[in-house]
């Protein structure tokens, strides 16, 4: 029973694999993302702060550098989010009765499923990163090959403690809803105010007071940070703009989301252990 959420895990993953139009959308819409908007909009930034002197001793990035980290964030944030209806489904199909009567504990299949989703993950920020080196992405500049193998660990390891908070969070969602329409409004709701209220994709300085004040408490702007900090670097030069990490700012990101994903896990818990499905 200690090990039930193996099987939980790999049940997910089968499906995963075995729905072919879902893996391969899921694999493919971001680095799609990254090909079209991203290369979009890199010539436009790019041109508009061309004229802004970059200050000395520090090197410029590219914005298609820059935007590729937040559409690894947002890639992260969207799979999570969406990794719990797979509960719904199986609460709709009258398989989650079955597995809340069985004898293996109720968290099992939470922690099954969440795992099941920061996999999948992982898999999407691997193709990301790979697919961004062809099309100009310049991740990992002038790393030697024990540093590249050290950022891609620390990279996944933000992804890792995001991914698996907003997958108990998800989880949490899935058990209270009824439909998938309404999960997936929901979802929607979370999505975009997450997603613009970081610095995925621009400088959170140019915000004003209140959306600087809401960035500082989106896990999504910690998660950004952590992928910039091993990817591109911790001083660098983009959109007119100069950021500067420290190994004390990586630490509070890392801190800030692991605090995040011990609040949804004793949520999602609570939810679990309370749970009623006929």
């Amino acid at each position: 029973m200690r090990m039930a959420f193996l099987t939980v895990y790999w049940r997910d993953m089968i499906r995963f694999t075995r729905f072919r139009a879902l893996l391969f959308s899921s694999l493919l819409q971001p680095a799609l993302w990254l090909a079209f908007f991203g290369v979009a909009m890199s010539s436009n930034f790019d041109q508009l702060t061309s004229t802004v002197p970059v200050p000395e001793g520090v090197f410029s990035v590219e914005y298609l550098t820059f935007m590729a980290a937040g559409v690894i964030a947002m890639t992260t944030l969207f799979t999570s989010l969406f990794g719990g209806i797979s509960i719904l489904f199986d609460k709709n199909w009258g398989l989650m009765r079955e597995m809340m009567a069985s004898p293996i504990p109720r968290t099992a299949i939470m922690v099954g499923i969440s795992l099941s989703g920061m996999t999948k993950s992982f898999i999407q920020v691997t193709i990301i990163m790979v697919f961004g080196l062809f099309i100009g992405v310049t991740f990992f500049e002038g790393y030697s090959a024990l540093q590249v193998a050290f950022a891609i660990l620390g990279i996944l390891l933000f992804v890792g403690i995001f991914s698996l908070g907003f997958l108990f969070l998800s989880s949490t969602i899935s058990m209270r809803m009824e439909s998938p329409e309404g999960l997936q409004g929901v979802i929607t709701l979370l999505t975009l105010p997450l997603f613009f209220v970081s610095n995925a994709l621009y400088p959170i300085s140019a915000f004003p007071p209140f959306l600087q004040a809401l960035s500082v408490l989106n896990p999504l702007t910690y998660l950004v940070t952590g992928i910039r900090y091993f990817a591109i670097g911790s001083d660098f030069f983009a959109i007119g703009t100069r950021y500067s990490y420290t190994t004390a700012d990586i630490l509070i990101s890392f801190a800030a989301l692991a605090l995040f994903t011990t609040a949804m896990y004793v949520i999602a818990w609570q939810t679990f252990r309370k749970a009623v499905v006929t």
